[in-house]
């Protein structure tokens, strides 16, 4: 997620040379929680090289009916309509050519490969957690990053 957030910001962060806080609406999936340690280092470094100030909202559990990314997928499936999606690039080609409000999506097919298991230890969380803000009685579903100074 970290990786298509920052190709995403430098395609257009010249035409928002006046932002400085992105917020963030996501799911509390596992790759991608308040609490996973390598998410937030990642968000983190995002947050410094770009000198944002990041809010992450997350999205209660079983409230995907308010989250467009899960509608987006009904669309999608009504889109290919029971076609064989035997390719990669046959998924990506429905999935481009998607068409919702007269927009078609932005897809990006990432080939990366990531390890899995990779932790912080609890020092190093530590660090991170002091460029956190965690919203009182909201603390992993509501969390502000501050980006270090450059």
């Amino acid at each position: 997620m970290v990786d298509l957030l920052e190709s995403w910001w430098q395609t257009v962060k010249h035409r928002f040379t006046h932002i400085q806080k992105l917020v963030i609406n996501q799911d509390n999936g596992p790759e991608n929680n308040s609490r996973r340690t390598q998410f937030m280092k990642r968000i983190l470094d995002f947050a410094t090289s770009s000198q944002l100030t990041l809010q992450l909202a997350y999205y209660p559990p079983y409230h995907s009916k308010y989250n467009p990314v899960e509608r987006c997928f009904g669309w999608l499936e009504k889109h290919w309509n029971g076609s064989l999606l035997d390719t990669v690039e046959t998924v990506v080609n429905f999935a481009k050519t998607l068409t919702f409000k007269d927009k078609n999506p932005v897809v990006t097919l990432v080939e990366t490969i990531y390890s899995t298991g990779v932790t912080l230890n609890k020092l190093a969380m530590a660090e991170i957690e002091t460029q956190i803000n965690r919203l009182p009685n909201l603390q992993k579903w509501f969390v502000e990053i501050f980006a270090k100074p450059t």
